[in-house]
């Protein structure tokens, strides 16, 4: 009985606690695209009737807007909050919500409704804004073949400045392979390695929890053709005829050698019997003089 009784004022002292952190009601999540507008509705007839109703933002509970009911005004602070929310906050007189246009990324974060007649939070919300997706590139990784996998082809799906996604390889409607990253700012890249003769659908969809972008996968295009010939096929082809290329080189550089040098004496040669003959009219024509 005793026991009853302890785990009785546990239980409600638990209670009382998370109320006076969280409040009447539980923090909302709310996902929203970067350049739309949302609303955050209270929907709360506590709050209706308050005199006072204050929106605060962030964890340092920034004072960014609030309604006097008494008198039927209004008042955007939008020099709070480093200026951030400015022209872009829309007040609800009736019901006390907050409406924000043009959202942006940085508009992430909680914002908690209070009245003058208490500091703890009405209702508190969770906004998390998504930047726009781009669509992934898929691309060719010529560099990634090798000799023992000719018949494979290596491609690569890459995004850049990104945030809050998962990078996936998709054959049909399998998941193949996935990448997660929190980060803001951030590029990511994941491999595929698939057969050149491989007649399977694949496609790389980046995604965040509210929208998604995908690109698919043309092996014919992509595999089939690197400068005339598969990228297996440039590695065989130079790992077999890479010396007879050097051997050819170094013979004709020889040869071009030899020629310039056959040029030079030829050249130097008549020169040289020119030289002579020149002098011999020289003299005779002296001999006739004399």
């Amino acid at each position: 009985m005793f026991e009853t009784f302890i785990f009785i004022c546990l239980c409600s002292w638990i209670h009382i606690c998370l109320l006076g952190v969280f409040g009447v009601d539980e923090v909302k999540s709310v996902s929203v695209m970067e350049g739309d507008s949302v609303t955050l509705n209270t929907d709360d007839t506590d709050i209706q009737r308050n005199d006072q109703i204050l929106w605060r933002f962030g964890h340092n509970n920034i004072l960014i807007a609030q309604i006097n009911r008494k008198n039927n005004k209004s008042k955007c602070h939008y020099n709070n909050a480093a200026g951030r929310f400015r022209d872009r906050l829309q007040l609800d007189h009736q019901t006390g919500s907050l409406s924000i246009t043009n959202t942006t990324t940085t508009d992430s974060g909680l914002y908690k409704v209070t009245s003058s007649r208490t500091e703890t939070p009405l209702s508190t919300f969770n906004l998390t804004v998504y930047a726009h997706l781009p669509v992934p590139v898929v691309s060719r990784d010529c560099a990634s073949s090798s000799s023992s996998s000719q018949q494979n082809c290596s491609l690569v799906c890459s995004v850049v400045n990104v945030g809050h996604v998962t990078l996936s390889w998709y054959k049909g409607n399998s998941l193949l392979s996935s990448i997660s990253v929190s980060d803001l700012s951030i590029s990511l890249s994941l491999p595929l390695e698939v057969e050149y003769q491989d007649k399977n659908s694949y496609s790389c969809v980046l995604n965040n929890p509210i929208s998604n972008q995908t690109q698919h996968l043309d092996i014919t295009q992509l595999c089939h053709t690197c400068e005339g010939r598969t990228c297996g096929d440039i590695s065989i082809y130079l790992l077999k005829h890479g010396l007879t290329i050097l051997y050819v080189v170094l013979i004709s550089a020889a040869a071009a050698g030899f020629l310039l040098i056959v040029a030079a004496v030829m050249i130097f040669c008549t020169c040289r019997k020119h030289k002579e003959v020149n002098h011999v009219g020289k003299y005779d024509l002296m001999l006739i003089h004399l």
